[in-house]
C-alpha cells in the first residue's frame, strides 16, 4: 500500500501591520504545497489563532503589542517559529532563538527568500547554522543584561538538564555549540556522520529541544561553552 502524500505546510502569520500581513499571505498562498490557515495582529491572539489552527510554521512579528514576538515564542510549543523583524541588530537574534524560534529573517527579505525560509523551517531544520548562532551567542550573550541572580538560576537549570546525557553525547553537544559540522565532529571523534547524527538526535530527544540551534543556546547557558574573553 503506497504511503499518503504529505500535506501542505501550514503557516501561521503574526504582525501588528495589516498590510505586512496581506503580503506575505499573497506570497505564500501562490505557493503549491503552503496554506496559510490564520493570521493576528498581536501576539496573544497569535496564541489563541496558533492553538486553534494547529500550524507547522509561526511567522511572528518581534514588536507587536501587548505580548511581543519574544514573549509569544517562549509559550509556543508544537509550531515551529520563524521570526520577522526589522531590527538586524544581533540582540534580537540571540532573544529570539533563546526564546525557542527556529530562525530569523529581516522583513526586506525577497519572497524568494521568505518561501524558503518558511520550507526550511517547516522540515525540521534552523535557518541559521550552528556556527552562526556559536558568533551570535559569543558576542552577544555577555551583554543582554540578564541579572546576575536570574542569570544564575537560568545557568543552573541548563546545567540541570544536560546531566541527562551521556558521556558522548556532551561531547558531541560542546563540538556542535563550537560551530563544528556533523564532519568535523566525526573525524575529531573517530566516529561516522551517521553516527554523529545519532548521537545530535538522542540529545535533542532528551533534552526537548527543537533542533541543533536551540542546543547550541543550552549549552552555552549552561556554561558548556563560554564566549572567548570570558
Amino acid at each position: 500500500m503506497s504511503e499518503a502524500a504529505p500535506g501542505p505546510v501550514r503557516v501561521f502569520i503574526a504582525d501588528d501591520q495589516p498590510l505586512m500581513r496581506q503580503g506575505f499571505r499573497m506570497i505564500l498562498s501562490s505557493q503549491p504545497g503552503i496554506e496559510v490557515v490564520g493570521e493576528a495582529e498581536d501576539g496573544l491572539s497569535a496564541l489563541d489563532g496558533v492553538e486553534r489552527t494547529r500550524p507547522d510554521v509561526v511567522l511572528m512579528d518581534i514588536r507587536m503589542p501587548g505580548l511581543d514576538g519574544i514573549e509569544a515564542t517562549k509559550q509556543i510549543r508544537e509550531a515551529r517559529v520563524l521570526i520577522l523583524t526589522t531590527f538586524g541588530h544581533d540582540e534580537y537574534v540571540v532573544e529570539a532563538l533563546m526564546a525557542g524560534a527556529s530562525g530569523f529573517l529581516l522583513k526586506d527579505a525577497t519572497p524568494e527568500e521568505l518561501v524558503h525560509a518558511v520550507r526550511v523551517v517547516a522540515n525540521g531544520e534552523s535557518l541559521l547554522a550552528p556556527a552562526v548562532t556559536t558568533t551570535l551567542l559569543a558576542q552577544v550573550l555577555p551583554t543582554l543584561g540578564q541579572a546576575p541572580a536570574g542569570e544564575s538560576a537560568r545557568s543552573g537549570a541548563s546545567r540541570e538538564m544536560l546531566s541527562q546525557l551521556t558521556d558522548r553525547e556532551l561531547e558531541v553537544l560542546k563540538l556542535l555549540a563550537k560551530g563544528w559540522s556533523n564532519a568535523e565532529i566525526a573525524t575529531e571523534l573517530y566516529i561516522s556522520e551517521a553516527t554523529v547524527k545519532t548521537h545530535v538526535s538522542h540529545l535533542l530527544s532528551k533534552l526537548g529541544l527543537r533542533d541543533r540551534v536551540q542546543a547550541v543556546v543550552l549549552a552555552f547557558e549552561a556554561g558548556l561553552v563560554k564566549p572567548k574573553g570570558r
